[in-house]
């Protein structure tokens, strides 16, 4: 039997990209057998994806205990898998992909890395389509160059009825019918350096619920409840008379459900923003200033997809720098990303989605 484990240990939105992987390999190989290896807190949004036969929890006690990690790689071993697609490309899955035993290894290059597989593909900075250069880097590593642009893959959420049902009446329950817009808001990134400055983001939020006259709904993860508070706070009093602050799902699987009824989701780049497209819900993206839009905006096209970063104010600033050297300055780079800047795009992208 053909066997394929695709690795990607890494974050919500990395695993769910890379999921295309699983997708293009089961078109490509409609016999094989396709497992995912990703981390245990990533896996609700690949739960009930058809295209990946078993989940691998890389649980953490593999990172902990040198014997746990050994005992791993046995049953890594014990499997026999065909091919070893690694998107992940760091020590641990460098070790996974080699104790494989695997006929075909197949990896990002790197040349301290390369003796561990048996093909390395080179990430090209060019982006071919709307898809995005992270998309399409993915792809190159089951694909010839020649035939990316055709076999272009959206990432997806497999949700169930139950599940979507059971959103619908907990909004429902929460008084937030369906005729008025229901906008959510990523309020917070995954850090500072990834999250638009409070001040900025509450009159951001000013201006939705103006504009909009909609339900407004936070995300945040549990331990961002009081960064999340604090903007609530900065927002005037009107724009609280829109915001539900108190309704959340209580875990990934129920905040994937709520954002399925959404109308359209605003704020920071990162998880939810890659979950919201996977669900075909629309997206208004604020990006920090050292993350490469080019890379993550994912299908942009201006009307269902959308987004705003420094570069579209002030290229200059990184013509002579890398991205991730801004990294440092990000805080600092966040104050010229203001908000008189974001409305006039943002009015645009919300006034014809509304038509």
């Amino acid at each position: 039997m053909y066997s394929i484990l695709v690795i990607q240990q890494k974050m919500i939105g990395d695993v769910l990209l890379s999921s295309i992987l699983c997708e293009g390999l089961k078109k490509k190989y409609p016999e094989a057998i396709i497992d995912y290896l990703v981390y245990p807190n990533t896996i609700p949004v690949i739960k009930n994806n058809p295209f990946i036969d078993t989940i691998i929890p890389f649980e953490k006690e593999y990172k902990d205990s040198k014997q746990s990690f050994f005992k791993f790689l046995k049953k890594i071993r014990n499997k026999n898998y065909t091919m070893v697609i690694d998107a992940y490309g760091k020590t641990e899955s460098n070790l996974i992909t080699l104790f494989s035993g695997a006929n075909e290894k197949i990896s990002y290059y790197k040349w301290y890395t390369s003796i561990f597989y048996t093909s390395t593909i080179k990430r090209k900075p060019i982006t071919l389509t709307n898809a995005g250069n992270a998309l399409e880097n993915r792809l190159r590593l089951i694909h010839k160059e020649e035939d990316i642009v055709a076999n272009i893959i959206r990432p997806m959420i497999f949700l169930t009825n139950e599940e979507r049902i059971s959103a619908k009446k907990y909004l429902q329950y929460n008084e937030l019918d369906a005729k008025t817009p229901l906008i959510m808001i990523s309020v917070l990134g995954s850090s500072k350096e990834k999250s638009l400055p409070p001040l900025y983001m509450a009159k951001i939020i000013d201006f939705i619920a103006l504009i909009t006259q909609g339900n407004i709904i936070f995300n945040y993860i549990p331990n961002q409840i009081r960064e999340a508070k604090e903007i609530y706070d900065l927002t005037h009093k009107t724009t609280q008379k829109h915001i539900h602050f108190n309704v959340f799902g209580k875990n990934l699987r129920e905040f994937i459900g709520i954002l399925s009824h959404c109308t359209m989701l605003i704020g920071n780049e990162g998880g939810a923003v890659n979950m919201a497209k996977a669900l075909d819900i629309n997206t208004f993206t604020i990006f920090s200033p050292w993350i490469r839009k080019d890379v993550w905006n994912m299908f942009e096209d201006g009307k269902h997809h959308d987004s705003t970063h420094l570069i579209d104010y002030n290229p200059e600033i990184y013509k002579e720098v890398t991205y991730k050297k801004l990294k440092n300055k990000s805080i600092e780079l966040y104050k010229e990303l203001t908000p008189e800047r974001i409305i006039p795009k943002l009015n645009n992208y919300i006034t014809n989605l509304m038509k």
